[in-house]
């Protein structure tokens, strides 16, 4: 049944005036392996639970075809559901990036779960359907849309921080990421209720048009804060930030990898389809907003970093600090010129190309962390020493990718850094350059925890002198080398992904 849809759906023979079904083809399939799982999960006996790993690896896989052929299909933008929901290249961009996070996030947790004693079958079915939220924002271009795609997303990531159950800390992640997710939850939807007073729609389009016509007002400038403030949260950005630390530490290491990289991104995709089609006309309330988180998010996430002795806090502060990095061009999103609002398409360059790059070289970085802590049982940057004495591929795997998230040539970090500065200078105004400039500054300062992990990795001695090899688990292998091999071909070859910029246009749908 599952074939005959993918078949019917990707040939585009399933449509109708209101509904296309090729172009929600990729909702569909997710939503279907996600029953598919949760109904194989009972039937199984224990022994072969792992099999809902596969079934949920070649789901995503599956939900990936009609994704391809969404993007070679000459057809425009498919605008449904009078606007709400709309799948163009940019949402096909990033939906693809969530399903191919997805897939190596569960190559990641195929053995952690399986040795861990865990709830396999919920597990994945949880996973599987915060990714169909992510998915699901990709296209959204509404109020409603966005909020539903972002409790789909967010109410399974809650539980699946405490997973370990019986660990105080995985209790303790999954408390705090609840609760503060569910306060800025609702600072978000009091924003769009204020927002929907004020311009009496929820359709992104529709709010742009009464914004130009009637002017933002206090009331749509408090809901645009609002609003901001709720999304802050989901990327963590500083001051909103407090949970991150503290639910990356504590949750199982393939669930922080998921919530580090595809959760983040999904909160930076909301944030772009609100500033760009959404608020273009808001520039005055939210431009000064995002310089300011940018700053402080940068620093803090890099000062806080320097001091930690556990790599997944230290990781999770330097999360903090490349949202910081991503935040950057949101700020030269729009300009004021004498003819009117203008689009800087390098911000969106920017933006796709820091999450794509971002994506591979994180979940490569928790990969290696996985791969240490079944020999090590230690989260300390110390337990890292000696590691390419006694397992040279992991070494260079984690040099790869400590190298790559400190911007440094030919790895993949640093054309995300050189499309965010470049952003930056083509807008020319001071406030621009000074970011810029604040930004290189961070970048510098971000090599000293980046590099003190390498002086572990290369230079340190093994600390308790065992030196017997680690055995890599086939499906984490798999996705090891997927990163690696994306973060090197995106560092040498920035073509490859520079020139999806050259096809995003979301100022488009609002015909400036």
């Amino acid at each position: 049944m599952l074939a005959t849809f993918i078949a019917q759906a990707t040939a585009g023979g399933w449509k109708s005036p209101s509904v296309d079904y090729h172009a929600l083809a990729p909702e569909i399939v997710m939503a279907g392996v996600v029953c598919m799982v949760l109904l194989l999960d009972l039937f199984l006996p224990e022994h072969r639970k792992w099999m809902t790993a596969t079934l949920g690896g070649f789901g995503v896989l599956g939900a990936l075809i009609p994704v391809l052929t969404l993007a070679v299909s000459s057809e425009p933008a498919r605008v449904m559901f009078n606007g709400a929901y709309v799948v163009d290249d940019f949402s096909l961009v990033l939906k693809a990036l969530f399903l191919i996070s997805t897939y190596v996030v569960i190559l990641l947790s195929t053995t952690y779960v399986d040795e861990g004693d865990y709830y396999e079958g919920e597990y994945y079915t949880l996973l599987l359907t915060s990714a169909l939220g992510m998915v699901m924002m990709s296209s959204s271009r509404d109020l409603i849309s966005i909020f539903v795609a972002l409790e789909f997303l967010s109410i399974p990531a809650y539980m699946l921080a405490g997973w370990r159950k019986r660990d105080t800390k995985s209790n303790e992640a999954s408390v705090k990421y609840y609760l503060l997710g569910v306060f800025a939850s609702a600072v978000m939807l009091y924003g769009m209720s204020l927002m929907y007073g004020t311009t009496k729609t929820t359709v992104l389009t529709g709010i742009a048009d009464a914004i130009h016509r009637d002017g933002v007002g206090s009331a749509g400038a408090l809901a645009i804060v609002f609003m901001l403030i709720g999304f802050a949260f989901k990327v963590s950005a500083v001051p909103f930030h407090q949970w991150a630390p503290d639910t990356y530490q504590g949750a199982p290491t393939p669930v922080t990898a998921f919530l580090s990289v595809a959760s983040k991104a999904a909160g930076f995709v909301a944030l772009i389809t609100l500033v760009y089609v959404g608020f273009p006309y808001g520039i005055d309330v939210w431009k000064p907003l995002f310089w300011v988180l940018a700053v402080i998010t940068m620093t803090v996430g890099n000062v806080l970093a320097l001091k930690q002795t556990n790599i997944v806090r230290m990781l999770a502060y330097s999360s903090v600090s490349q949202g910081g990095f991503i935040l950057m061009p949101l700020f030269v999103a729009w300009k004021h010129t004498p003819n009117g609002l203008q689009v800087n398409r390098d911000s969106l360059t920017a933006i796709v190309t820091y999450l794509l790059v971002y994506a591979a070289m994180n979940l490569g970085a928790f990969g290696v962390i996985l791969a240490v802590s079944r020999k090590t049982r230690s989260g300390e940057i110390s337990s890292f020493g000696g590691l390419f004495s006694y397992s040279p591929a992991l070494g260079v795997a984690m040099t790869f990718f400590m190298g790559s998230l400190a911007g440094i040539p030919p790895l993949g970090g640093w054309i995300a850094k050189f499309t965010v500065i470049r952003a930056l200078a083509s807008d020319g105004s001071g406030w621009a350059i000074s970011l810029a400039v604040i930004g290189m500054v961070n970048a510098v300062i971000a090599v000293g925890y980046y590099g003190n992990i390498l002086r572990e990795v290369w230079m340190r001695p093994v600390p308790d002198g065992d030196t017997s090899p680690i055995r890599v688990p086939s499906a984490l292998g798999a996705a090891l080398v997927i990163c690696s091999v994306a973060t090197l071909v995106f560092g040498v070859l920035p073509n490859l992904i520079l020139r999806f910029g050259d096809h995003l246009d979301l100022a488009g749908v609002l015909g400036l």
